[in-house]
Order: C-alpha cells, then structure tokens, then sequence
C-alpha cells in the first residue's frame, strides 16, 4: 500500500484515502460556503466525510446532508455520538445511543449511517452495553459499521473482548490525534489496530494548521485561522515554540525534496499501514483541492521517514 492508492478499505466500507473532517462546517464557516466545500471535495474524488453530533452545535450533520442531497448514496458518512449526552444519560449508555442515531439520521437526511463512531470512551458504561446498541442498530439497517475515538490500546482490546464474548459486532476503525508532530498512537494504538484488524483514522492531520506553515515563529496568528479562535489557555497547550521549530525543520526537509509541508505531512499520514483515510479539514475549495493532491503527492522511502524521524527527536 503506497499513499497513491486512492481507496481503502473501513470494515466493509470502501474509503477513499484523503477524506473530509466537516467539523468547521456551521462553526467556521456557513451553508453556502459548505456547499461549495463539499462539491469541490466531491470533484476531487473524496468519499469519506466524518462529521459528528456536536460539530457547529449540530448544524455540520445538517449543513452535510443538504450539501450532499442525491449524490448522497455516493459516499461514505461517518458521524460520532457521545460527547455531549442530555442530563440523566452517558455518552455510550444504550438508551442513549438509539436517541442519537435517530436524531444524527435526521439531521443528516439519511436512512443509514455508513460508519457509527463513539466519540470517547465511557467510563460508566460497560462497553459491551454500548456495543450492543450498536449491534442492534446494525441489525436495524440503520448504521453499517461502528468505530471508536479516542481509544487508548486497552480499551480497544476490551472492546475486542466484548464483543467476542458476547457476539456482537466489534469496532472496525479508531479515529484519534496523529500527526507527523504527534506520535502518540505508534506506542501502543497502532499495534493494537494491527492486531485486531482495525483501521485508523487520523484526525487533526495537519496539527491544527501548524503543519500547513501558516503558523510562524514570532509573528502574529493569521486572523480567522482556527488556533486564533482559541482561548489563550487552549492555545497555549497546542501551539509552542518548539511546535513551529519543528515545523520549520520539516519545511526545509520537504522544500529539499521537491514538495510542501503539507505535502509531507498528508502523504507521510496516507503511507502508514493502519492508516485507512486521512480526514483534514477545510474552509475553501481551494483547500480541499490542496489537501486531497497533498495526500497523494509523495510516496515517502524507509530512508526519508529514518531522516523524518531524527529530524523531529525530541
């Protein structure tokens, strides 16, 4: 597998490897630029688009699926529940899962959801409950497969477990923070997912920006970019010095080499084996274009990623 191959596999669902993240869709920007963010994604051969219940306060599963109207058989639609449950419920409670998947169809227009994905784990509820009510929505027809997000490696083989012993439908995809600058999932995720047989599913592929290079060192944050819309607590744990240092140090890597941060930063993401779609996101056509070539663009040798690797030791 090389990140020039344009589709892979989630369970039983054909992806293709640069995907769409909608979360700024009704938060950064509205329907109409929506619209024009998903056409363009859909010229450019995206069929992986991965929303969630809480994206713009709902209004991303509403702004996607008006966006996508008829072509929506076309694709693929992952959203997530769980993050924001009602009062009196858990995020993975079963009662309140049913709840969600009704109430995540109806915003998205849809009679079923491609891939179902617990937003976070729920330490109050066993995780083979949850993966029944996914079990029974499967069943139902109204989801297709189920994933998991921000799932550590013990929690994924619990999950595992579970639904061994119970028969149920195991999670087929883990969606978690992994970038070229956050390693985080090569300890422990990553062999997990080998073993099991999972997919994973990258998100904040580009760091929040600050492997786009539009971050510099001792300049003012671009106003309208993401990290300026933070609070100064926030952005404080996600940008640093050391960040845009390293960052620099793999712009001169990839500016020797012919190509962009953001090229090597997408393409390095689409050359991991357990990585099944790289999902960045955009506010513009002309970004979505970007991100889906950068995905592709550089099919990155063993010795490219040793020297990636040296050059981001910490």
């Amino acid at each position: 597998m090389t990140p020039r191959d344009p589709f892979r596999n989630i369970g039983s669902l054909q992806v293709s490897v640069a995907g769409l993240g909608c979360n700024n869709f009704g938060a950064r920007i509205d329907e109409d630029a929506t619209r024009a963010v998903v056409d363009a994604a859909l010229d450019a051969g995206v069929t992986h688009f991965d929303t969630a219940d809480v994206y713009g306060a709902h209004a991303s599963e509403e702004f996607l699926g008006r966006a996508l109207g008829s072509r929506r058989a076309e694709v693929v639609i992952g959203t997530k529940f769980g993050m924001q449950p009602p009062e009196g419920f858990t995020g993975g409670h079963p009662d309140w899962v049913a709840r969600a998947a009704e109430a995540s169809l109806q915003r998205l227009g849809t009679d079923w959801i491609d891939l179902y994905t617990l937003h976070a784990a729920d330490p109050e509820t066993p995780i083979g409950d949850t993966l029944a009510a996914l079990d029974r929505l499967v069943t139902a027809g109204k989801v297709r497969e189920i994933g998991c997000s921000n799932f550590s490696a013990a929690q994924l083989d619990e999950a595992a477990t579970a639904a061994e012993e119970r028969g149920l439908r195991p999670f087929v995809a883990v969606q978690n923070q992994y970038s070229l600058v956050e390693r985080a999932p090569e300890a422990e995720v990553l062999p997990a997912c080998r073993r099991l047989g999972i997919g994973f599913v990258p998100y904040f592929p580009l760091a929040s920006g600050i492997l786009t290079g539009k971050y510099q060192r001792g300049k003012a944050l671009p106003p309208g970019t993401r990290l300026a819309s933070l609070p100064p607590e926030r952005l404080a744990s996600m940008l640093s010095d050391e960040l845009l240092e390293e960052a620099d140090r793999l712009a001169d890597f990839a500016a020797a080499h012919g190509h962009t941060l953001a090229e090597l930063a997408l393409s390095w993401l689409a050359g991991i084996p357990e990585v099944v779609s790289v999902i960045a996101g955009a506010t513009k056509p002309e970004q979505v274009r970007a991100n889906v070539a950068a995905t592709t663009a550089w099919d990155l040798t063993t010795a490219e990623r040793t020297e990636i690797d040296a050059l981001l030791a910490r």
